[in-house]
């Protein structure tokens, strides 16, 4: 038999004696796809998008001045007879357009407390915008104007925290607009223009000689409100029972009388134990070591330093080699020293009746804003060092 050449049995060949199976045809086949080895199946974690810290979208005040948007409830006086209407009415009555902007406006308006919502789409003047477009009486306009800057989110906590202060300078009144207050950091700009013309309106800023001090225009100060603040202040702070505040002020009279009048109460109020040189340390030694001691272990300083009494500046001066916050309190401006005025100062009016009571408030709620962010009363040499 040739090699290669396929024979089939016969009957009579010796092949024929077994049996012949069917004939098999092979088939190709694809060798079997390797399967790729299988990734172990991990959680995936879906976060959340969040707005960065100080994002336009945390904005909480009204976007125009209070000027601006008291166009609305004055066209809806006096083309609408003081009566609810659509906001699309509304625009319709200052003759522009029932956009974006002007709801942006009516926002404004809402913040200031100029207008209230009736329903979706529904508003109406209040009774403080009639307060202020209808006078009835001559102060009417005036007292109008403050309260609804002083209600607007964000705008009337900036004037309740620098309420008989100046303003600090520019770039450290936009710091602590972003830090303190969380104005976003990108509306920073806007919210000072609207925050400055604002109180210009309301005639709530005093500027003079490069200088813009807030007016504390309250009469008897509201006793809710303040404690409000203190208590949302004192959760930021850390204060012990045995924590004191040393005050440096003169002895004789009359300043010399607040002492039990106005600085202990605040200081109470503030949380702390109120101690000063001439009636609680001084006693036998040396006088000097003793208010040093009484410097150095007081958690913050009170300083009074109306007429630059010299044994105040010179408490003073070891107050802030100590590296220690101090609350700084003057009756008159031209007393404050130009190297001084970068840190926080309470200007008080004694003409005002009610001087007292809203500076027993008012040393109060900064001596606890002092002891939560130090740089505010700390001499900036020593911040430096």
């Amino acid at each position: 038999m040739d090699e290669g050449i396929e024979t089939t049995p016969t009957e009579n060949s010796p092949l024929s004696k077994f049996p012949t199976s069917p004939k098999r045809t092979r088939t190709k086949t694809k060798p079997a796809a390797k399967k790729p080895p299988q990734k172990k199946k991990t959680a995936v974690t879906t976060r959340k998008k969040t707005a960065p810290p100080n994002s336009s979208k945390t904005a909480k005040y009204p976007r125009h001045t209070l000027e601006k948007v008291l166009r609305i409830p004055q066209a809806i006086q006096e083309q609408n007879a003081g009566q609810p209407c659509s906001e699309r009415e509304a625009a319709q009555f200052l003759g522009v357009g029932f956009g974006g902007s002007f709801q942006v406006e009516v926002s404004s308006a809402l913040k200031y407390g100029l207008l209230e919502r009736k329903g979706p789409g529904q508003i109406a003047i209040t009774d403080l915008s009639r307060k202020i477009i209808r006078p009835q009486q001559p102060e009417d306009e005036l007292i109008g104007l403050r309260e609804a800057a002083i209600k607007a989110p964000d705008i009337g906590e900036v004037y309740q925290h620098y309420r008989g202060e100046n303003l600090p300078d520019p770039q450290f009144f936009r710091n602590a607009l972003i830090d303190k207050f969380k104005i976003p950091e990108d509306k920073a700009s806007e919210f000072e223009s609207i925050f400055l013309e604002t109180m210009r309106e309301a005639k709530l800023l005093d500027e003079h000689s490069g200088k813009r001090r807030i007016l504390d225009v309250s009469k008897e100060p509201s006793t809710d409100a303040s404690d409000d603040r203190l208590k949302k202040l004192g959760k930021q702070v850390s204060i012990k029972s045995t924590d004191t505040c040393f005050v440096m002020m003169p002895f004789a009279n009359p300043i010399g009388s607040y002492y039990s009048t106005i600085y202990e109460p605040a200081i109470q109020k503030a949380g702390l134990t109120p101690i000063r040189a001439d009636a609680d340390i001084f006693g036998t030694g040396k006088i000097i070591d003793q208010i040093w001691q009484g410097i150095n272990n007081s958690k913050i300083l009170v300083a009074e330093l109306t007429h630059r009494n010299p044994n105040v500046f010179y408490e003073l001066g070891l107050a802030h080699a100590l590296n220690k916050p101090v609350v700084l309190i003057c009756s008159n401006e031209s007393d404050v020293p130009f190297d001084l005025q970068h840190i926080r100062v309470i200007y008080y009016d004694v003409t005002d009746p009610f001087w007292g009571n809203k500076l027993i408030e008012k040393i109060a709620e900064n001596i606890l804003s002092a002891l939560r962010t130090p740089e505010e009363a700390v001499f900036k040499a020593a911040l430096q060092a």
